[in-house]
């Protein structure tokens, strides 16, 4: 039986980060992973982040081309072939999971392909394609099993016709109407793609806003952007009713406007639907042991992701923390520490960088406006239009702002959001100077090359002080 100090089951972003550094830890690590195609790199690599993004930037390609004559290049018949698309998507994917599968070679640990679940203390049963056992002896397991897609439970989903957020990335051919429940981060970067690959596209939201997470007036910026590229954005609406044949979808649409609630018929060729993400926690073999699984399937952890079962952590999507491939990653670096006897210190989960990769993009890390002042802050704000940025002319994406969220008394920065071009790369200048608990002033006191997309930041802290430059 092979012996280890560690092992991982699952190689998501939570957990081959967690096997490397409990490898470079010095502790002997395994991991576990059930993908059939024996791809490491979990839902992130395989059916989410990265695949994802390479079909965005095909879509930013497309539409920079299309528009290429406002700048002077004439890009004439362009056109998407859905077909090298998705071979292009393939070839990230797999380049991707390579990569990690060399990590963990390179790092000397042992991988194990198969269902892995709890089997006793110190125990690790694998269960091979083969129906074949090995059990594992270990010190520490890492529960890093992730998620699996939400189905809203009075929708059938039909593999032609009805998509989650799996299913569609295989899609071969562009639907000539996409209709999305749910426009969270999942829902609206899938709208972004389709509707720039030619898609008429019906964006569905249960709350009064799209992105409802974010900051209200980024919320309401994002739609108006999605209203002027040509989607239709229902808010505040929930579909009650779905039938799907050969032929489309057809739905009932309740929209709720003050106290009165209205009804309508919408067909379209294609329905995906991205209400969410459940955890995968049914199979984990938590019977027997002492982990507390609440009823939405989370595993309950301390601040070191320990479990109550002694020398099993969990991480990830499985945790009641912000289900993001960054998030996990230093949850599993953290739950490493903590075996390894370091003595780390807790997740600050308030500055956790929100990103969606919809078009505009959007980011943000700390409190909106409301969320400060519900939480007692004096608050300032400070707002920069990217179209007064010059950087943002030259790329001819001047759609957007940057908006700053301080406290008046100590002018502490509390919260910076982003909508516009690069916003997902530009957060992570807020989400630094949140962690050095950096002020306005010392914010605007450093100084931004020009010209930078960055520079939008600066202009924002200027205008949080009451002195914007270039405005």
């Amino acid at each position: 039986m092979s012996q280890y100090d560690v092992v991982v089951i699952g190689s998501g972003p939570g957990g081959y980060v967690a096997a490397i550094h409990s490898a470079q830890s010095g502790l002997k690590t395994a991991i576990v992973e059930r993908e059939p195609t024996e791809r490491l790199g979990g839902t992130c690599l395989l059916r989410g982040c990265i695949p994802t993004k390479a079909m965005l930037h095909t879509a930013d390609m497309l539409e920079t081309l299309k528009k290429g004559d406002q700048i002077g290049v004439m890009a004439n018949d362009v056109a998407l072939d859905m077909a090298k698309m998705q071979a292009y998507k393939g070839r990230v994917v797999q380049k991707n999971a390579g990569g990690v599968s060399y990590l963990m070679k390179k790092n000397k640990i042992d991988v194990h392909l198969g269902h892995g679940r709890l089997a006793g203390k110190g125990k690790v049963s694998v269960e091979k394609a083969d129906g074949k056992k090995e059990t594992l002896s270990t010190k520490n397991v890492i529960l890093a099993t992730g998620s699996t897609c939400f189905h809203l439970p009075f929708i059938d989903m039909s593999p032609e016709r009805v998509l989650d957020s799996d299913a569609i990335l295989e899609m071969e051919e562009v639907p000539e109407h996409l209709v999305v429940i749910g426009a969270g981060a999942v829902g609206t970067e899938f709208a972004s793609v389709f509707l720039r690959y030619g898609s008429k596209v019906t964006l569905i939201e249960m709350a009064p806003a799209v992105l409802p997470s974010e900051d209200h007036e980024v919320s309401a910026e994002a739609e108006k952007s999605f209203k002027k590229q040509g989607m239709t954005v229902l808010t505040s609406s929930r579909v009650t009713d779905v039938k799907a044949d050969a032929a489309g979808v057809k739905m009932v649409v309740e929209t709720k406007k003050g106290d009165k609630t209205s009804s309508q018929t919408i067909e379209a060729s294609h329905l995906l639907v991205a209400a969410g993400r459940a955890p995968r926690t049914q199979d984990i073999g938590a019977k027997g042991t002492r982990l507390k699984i609440n009823e939405r399937g989370v595993v309950e952890v301390d601040e070191f992701m320990r479990t109550g079962e002694p020398g099993v952590y969990a991480i990830g999507d499985i945790v009641d923390t912000p289900w993001l491939a960054h998030v996990a990653s230093k949850e599993g670096i953290l739950a490493v520490d903590h075996i390894a006897g370091k003595n780390p210190r807790p997740i600050n989960y308030r500055l956790v960088p929100m990103c969606t990769y919809c078009s505009p993009e959007v980011a943000s890390v700390g409190l909106s406006e409301r969320a400060a002042k519900e939480a007692g802050y004096d608050v300032k704000t400070g707002v920069f239009p990217f179209s007064a940025i010059g950087k943002a002319a030259i790329l001819n994406k001047t759609e957007g702002f940057v908006k700053i969220v301080a406290d008046k008394k100590y002018d502490e920065l509390l919260g910076l959001h982003i909508i516009g071009p690069k916003a997902t790369e530009l957060i992570t200048e807020g989400t630094l100077a949140m962690e050095l608990e950096s002020t306005i002033e010392e914010l605007l006191m450093t100084i931004h090359p020009h010209p930078t997309l960055a520079e939008a930041v600066a202009e924002a802290a200027h205008a949080a002080m009451g002195h914007a430059i270039h405005i």
